[in-house]
């Protein structure tokens, strides 16, 4: 920030008449857990008051917002363990709001501004407890339920936020022409009137400008790389990695603003290299490419849209020889997969309404949120396994998209079975790979005849595996007939008696069902021995610790 900007910003926050909840002076250092603790009670009620910013001002009486000066220097300033104070501060925050630090040489003294993000969706701790400013106090946020409820349902929309300082000269010129483009082509009705405004005017009007004032979306679609430096502290980078088989990386790649030319430029880097589309035993195999441009495009765009800034990660996007990641922090807002594939109804929340809906308007996300179903499909056509989500962290998403047909003849079962509706499609899919899918899901696939066994070990049904031509590891997957196991034990017994219990491990663990774990295949060794018991066929003479296990009829032979 430029020093006529920090002396207008200083002003502003003097001026104030009183100590809001977002606004704290003090003419001295403190602890640097006190701090910590401001960082938190600042960042929550700027949330709670509608404030993108809260403000810890150093120098600065308390009470009559008098200029005293400061000899607090934070980057001067040590931690616990003798820590950087910046660093340890901004480790204890969580999630990790962002914060910059500001120092004017002031006339009357040095004066330092710690300009701190608000909260956006979730109370912000430090060192694990959120604290809040009440009145002229800081305390500890739990003793306000009724606060903290309010800070977990509302929420600031950054991507809408004025960013103080640019104007329409930090945006690319090319960025806005690629802009007017993609407007008329998802406005054809309109091309005309688009022509004849000036630049400002359709900035305005598609909604990446507010008053001709530059918000932070117009920053991340339209502007300058010079000018990502104006979103600080938040970083808008997506970065494309090339990796081999063994994780290693071969390549790299950083991308900024203006993330509207970007995206071409990032699906360039990516080798969409032409497999084979067809199972073998085709007349004539088709050739397509690994990837279908529309998928990676809108599952690009709908990290984009769906970033929480606020966390200060990257969008990642990382190469391998045969699948796509794409991973973007923030949770993932509908909840759950499953609703949005079943459910024809939009999504009703954004995490970033302003830049999505500026991204609708350029033609880069559907508004009807119908985006990621349609990348289901899309595979489905293609008989391409299906993407799979990731949402076991809370603050991630993750998607890999497969390019290669993986199982053939499960490729060739979508052909035969065209019959097959989309979300049985995906269910038979996550059977395929060993996924866990709901008993809702196991008993639709079920009574259908799908799927086969007792939940959750449950396989491809027998006439599917006849499509497949998988019949041998449909038998793996299925298994034997109990009969089979318990006559290969007590043959084992009465040939080779006395047997020890790890023998019998060794003879069935290969031969009984493959979506067994190893735990489950052991329990049922033990349910097959013990039925043998109870019908008098095996008796255990050892003890429990190391069994010896011998066949009861040679027993009985023995005694007479």
């Amino acid at each position: 920030m430029a020093e006529k900007d920090l002396f207008s910003l200083l002003a502003r926050l003097r001026n104030e008449l009183d100590e809001r909840e977002w606004l704290e002076f003090i003419d001295s250092f403190y602890d640097p857990q006190t701090i910590g603790e401001y960082f938190s009670a600042l960042a929550n009620g700027a949330c709670l008051a509608g404030e993108s910013r809260g403000y810890l001002v150093f120098g600065i009486e308390d009470k009559s917002h008098e200029i005293v000066g400061t000899r607090f220097y934070p980057y001067r300033e040590k931690a616990r363990g003798n820590q950087d104070l910046i660093i340890w501060l901004s480790s204890g925050l969580d999630p990790k709001v962002g914060f910059n630090i500001h120092e004017l040489n002031h006339p009357k003294g040095h004066v330092v501004i710690f300009e701190i993000i608000s909260a956006w969706d979730r109370p912000i701790k430090f060192h694990g407890k959120a604290f809040i400013r009440v009145g002229a106090s800081k305390t500890e946020l739990y003793k306000y339920p009724e606060k903290e409820r309010a800070i977990w349902t509302r929420r600031i929309d950054w991507s809408a936020l004025i960013r103080e300082g640019a104007s329409v000269e930090d945006l690319d010129a090319e960025a806005i022409k690629k802009a007017r483009e993609q407007f008329m082509i998802k406005h054809p009705n309109r091309a005309s009137e688009v022509k004849s405004w000036d630049d400002m005017a359709f900035l305005n009007k598609c909604k990446l400008t507010i008053h001709n004032a530059i918000t932070n979306t117009a920053l991340i679609l339209l502007g300058k790389q010079e000018s990502s430096a104006l979103l600080s502290p938040v970083i808008m980078k997506i970065t494309w990695i090339l990796k081999d088989l063994h994780n290693n990386a071969l390549d790299y790649e950083h991308f900024g603003p203006p993330i509207l030319l970007q995206v071409d430029r990032i699906l360039a880097r990516i080798r969409n290299l032409i497999v084979r589309a067809l199972p073998s035993g085709t007349l004539f195999p088709q050739e397509i490419s690994q990837y279908d441009p529309w998928v990676l495009r809108e599952a690009l765009h709908n990290a984009i849209a769906h970033q929480d800034y606020g966390l200060g990660g990257r969008i990642n996007i990382v190469e391998m020889p045969s699948s796509i990641l794409i991973e973007n922090v923030g949770g993932f807002l509908p909840g759950d997969l499953d609703t949005v594939i079943c459910q024809d109804a939009p999504l009703e929340i954004y995490r970033n309404p302003f830049l999505a809906e500026a991204m609708v308007n350029l033609n880069m996300i559907d508004t009807q949120g119908g985006g990621i179903k349609r990348m289901f499909e899309k595979q489905k056509q293609r008989f391409f396994p299906m993407p799979d989500y990731d949402l076991s962290n809370s603050e991630k998403v993750k998607v890999t998209i497969p390019g290669n047909i993986l199982n053939e003849n499960y490729s060739r079962l979508l052909m035969e079975r065209a019959d097959l509706d989309l979300w049985q499609v995906i269910l038979l899919d996550r059977v395929q790979k060993r996924q866990r899918i709901s008993t809702e899901a196991h008993r639709a696939l079920k009574s259908v005849g799908l799927v086969e066994g007792r939940y959750p070990n449950i396989i491809i049904a027998s006439k599917i595996a006849g499509i497949t031509g998988e019949k041998a590891k449909y038998i793996r997957d299925r298994g034997f007939n109990k009969k089979y196991y318990l006559d290969m034990i007590e043959t084992l017994i009465k040939e080779h008696q006395p047997i020890q219990r790890s023998e019998i491990d060794r003879l069935l663990l290969d031969k009984l069902p493959e979506v067994l774990t190893t735990k489950q295949k052991k329990a049922k060794i033990h349910n097959l021995m013990a039925e043998l018991v109870s019908k008098n066929k095996i008796e255990n003479r050892g003890s429990k610790a190391n069994p010896a296990w011998y066949a009861m009829n040679s027993l009985q032979s023995n005694n007479e």
